[in-house]
């Protein structure tokens, strides 16, 4: 009998019960979908701006001798790219560039200095406001110091020149950060209490008593968790897309893409809900050993903003996040026009995630 035991009938008849314990499951529904729709809802009602870089290039024809120059390059806010032309336009256009900034010299005593911004309609209409109310703040200190009998050191042009790009929304970078977070939660905290309470009910215990193999009891359990939240990533892209134009660059080849590094991640996440389970000596355990998980992920892997805002000495710790590489690469993927192929340097750090979470899991993994 046991020769003709259907090993993946079994798995699959475990992943069926599992989904539809999820489905009824309202915490399950309710960390999944509703808080990310919530704050896909708020800041897509928000408005349509959104860049949060202020990233910025010095054309290279500029005047660079002036007063303005120095104070502009000291500022924080401010982070001056080197970059070729070529690269210049490409960012401009994608919306990785807030603006160029032109400093020319007219040899008027008015206004011994001329400054032009060029943008495109990739970038938040708001960053370039704020970067001409920086120029402007900056102008107006040097004349009331340095330059009190001049009216002014330069004049800016209200005109900035703009070139072709993808418009850029707040949703644009809201929403891969809000799915990271939906796959993070249910990959952690799902499969933590769910291997768990599995342990706890014997559940695990009577599974024993089947012909069905153990690693098609893990697979069968996974499956449904895996089944569940892509279900919930479409429900994420396609609420994001229809309603509020979230950018899907190339279709459904995009779309496609994206559900495949979802997939990828959510396996990653997974692991380390398998250690928090096999760590938890009860129930009120889990949330803490999950937290230490997820809360910094959530903080600092550039879900609300990026991670260029934080400190500098912070920034090292914030490229090491597995949810920060995801929540890049989709960005790029969906926005940027990327390809997966595009984007291996993620892919592969999370890769690397998974092998050393698997690793630790299959130590710390308790079956009774």
């Amino acid at each position: 009998m046991t020769g003709n035991y259907n090993q993946v009938k079994a798995m699959l008849a475990i992943t069926k019960g599992s989904l539809k314990a999820t489905f009824r499951s309202p915490s399950a529904v309710l960390f999944s979908i509703g808080f990310p729709l919530i704050f896909i809802l708020v800041f897509g009602f928000i408005g349509n701006g959104g860049g949060y870089s202020m990233k910025v290039v010095m054309d290279k024809n500029s005047d660079t001798t002036n007063p303005v120059y120095h104070v502009l390059n000291n500022i924080s806010s401010l982070k001056f790219q080197s970059k070729s032309d070529e690269e210049i336009k490409e960012d401009l256009e994608k919306g990785r560039l807030t603006a160029v900034i032109f400093i020319e010299k007219t040899n008027q005593q008015i206004a011994p200095y001329h400054i032009q911004l060029k943008s495109s309609e990739a970038v938040s209409p708001q960053n370039i406001a704020m970067l001409k109310q920086i120029i402007e703040s900056v102008v107006s200190s040097i004349n009331k110091k340095a330059f009190p009998n001049t009216p002014t050191i330069a004049t800016i042009n209200n005109d900035v020149v703009k070139i072709p790009g993808r418009i850029y929304r707040t949703i644009d970078f809201i929403l891969p950060g809000q799915l990271g977070f939906s796959l993070l939660s249910a990959g952690v905290f799902g499969v933590a209490f769910l291997f768990f309470n599995l342990r706890q009910q014997l559940v695990l215990k009577r599974f024993y008593a089947t012909p069905i193999r153990r690693s098609y009891i893990i697979l069968g359990e996974t499956l449904s968790r895996v089944i569940f939240q892509l279900m919930t990533a479409i429900i994420i892209i396609g609420i994001g897309n229809v309603a509020f134009h979230f950018t899907l660059v190339h279709g459904f080849v995009t779309f496609l893409e994206i559900m495949a590094l979802s997939f990828l991640a959510l396996l990653v996440f997974m692991g380390f809900g398998f250690i928090v389970s096999g760590l938890a000596k009860n129930e009120n355990t889990i949330p803490p050993f999950a937290n230490l998980f997820t809360l910094p992920q959530f903080l600092l892997a550039g879900t609300f903003f990026s991670i260029d805002n934080f400190p500098t000495w912070l920034q090292p710790l914030c490229k090491i996040l597995p949810l920060t590489h995801f929540n890049n690469a989709m960005r790029s993927i969906a926005f940027e026009g990327a390809n997966l192929i595009d984007v291996w340097k993620e892919i592969l750090i999370l890769a690397v995630w998974g092998i050393v979470v698997y690793a630790v899991a299959v130590k710390t993994f308790k079956w009774e």
